[in-house]
């Protein structure tokens, strides 16, 4: 029988086959983002004039899974932030993940998290609507600033609550005197904006990029920054960056998973006290992976 407290007394004395986990996980933004040099050009020539105080276009990103368009997003986002901040310039960008619940599930809620994000509280249900937009105006009006709404997976939010959401938000700008905002839709249905009503359309005026899916050579080479970063040397054996990007391209270049899925072989490795990352985990980690999508898919 395993013994709780000793368990844990040994894990703390064992060495991990990881240096820094933390750039295999989703959030991670790295120094560099590569093979995305010419969409990160587009992005930046698009939401430069935020820096001068200026409304940039409405921005639609579309492209498959794990192809880099939020990496890519935030990457911008990171240097943009930045420069606003050393040269005191009043641009804020609020980042929305559109699939999470209880946090763009109604409109109530998508503005109450846009309110929250500027550093306010609202009451989580019971306000009408066009009360919490007034607030979310007021709040927007205080200065002249630029916000730019980033709503990820842009297509959830309309599956939820409809395309007039949109419309509200596009609408926004005639009811401010000093602020602006502009809105950064990230989907992965490359038809998406063509479903939405004319009218919706018509407010938007947006300006698209569209992000091609990795081949299999530029996920290897992806992977194996990421291994330097994440493992420590020596950890991974011969063949398992080649066989895990092989796993990526067949699911149309989906880099996410693959980084993914090194993670998990790394975690599996570790629990049954290899000392290295060897193929039999990868393959485990996939039979797991898939399981876990199934699963998911099933529940929502």
């Amino acid at each position: 029988m395993l013994k709780i407290d000793t368990f844990f007394e040994n894990f703390l004395t064992k060495d991990s086959l990881f240096q820094d986990k933390s750039t295999l996980l989703s959030h991670y933004v790295p120094d560099e983002v590569v093979y995305r040099e010419q969409q990160l050009q587009e992005i930046a020539h698009i939401l430069a004039p935020c820096l001068r105080l200026e409304r940039p276009s409405n921005l639609f990103i579309y492209g498959k899974t794990g192809t880099g368009k939020t990496l890519s997003v935030k990457y911008i986002l990171k240097s943009m932030v930045e420069v606003a901040v050393k040269n005191n310039i009043s641009f804020k960008p609020i980042y929305t993940n559109c699939k999470l619940k209880k946090v763009a599930d109604t409109e109530y809620r998508l503005i109450a998290q846009f309110i929250k994000e500027l550093g306010q509280e609202v009451p989580a249900t019971g306000l009408p609507t066009d009360e919490i937009y007034n607030t979310f105006y007021t709040i927007l009006d205080t200065r002249k600033q630029i916000i730019l709404l980033v709503l990820d997976e842009i297509d959830q939010l309309t599956k939820k609550m409809g395309d007039e959401v949109i419309y509200n938000l596009t609408r926004i700008n005639t009811e401010l005197k000093n602020s602006q905002i502009s809105i950064l839709g990230i989907s992965n249905n490359l038809v998406f904006a063509e479903h939405l009503d004319p009218r919706v359309k018509s407010s938007l005026s947006e300006e698209e990029i569209i992000f091609p899916p990795y081949n299999a050579i530029q996920i290897q080479d992806i992977l194996r920054r990421r291994c330097q970063q994440a493992f420590k040397e020596g950890v991974i054996q011969p063949g398992v960056v080649e066989k895990c990007a092989a796993y990526a391209a067949r699911e149309h270049g989906d880099a996410r998973r693959a980084i993914d899925l090194l993670r998990v072989a790394g975690e599996l490795a570790e629990r049954s006290g290899s000392l290295h990352l060897a193929m039999n985990h990868l393959d485990e980690a996939e039979k797991k992976v898939e399981c876990d999508k199934i699963i998911n898919a099933a529940v929502a």
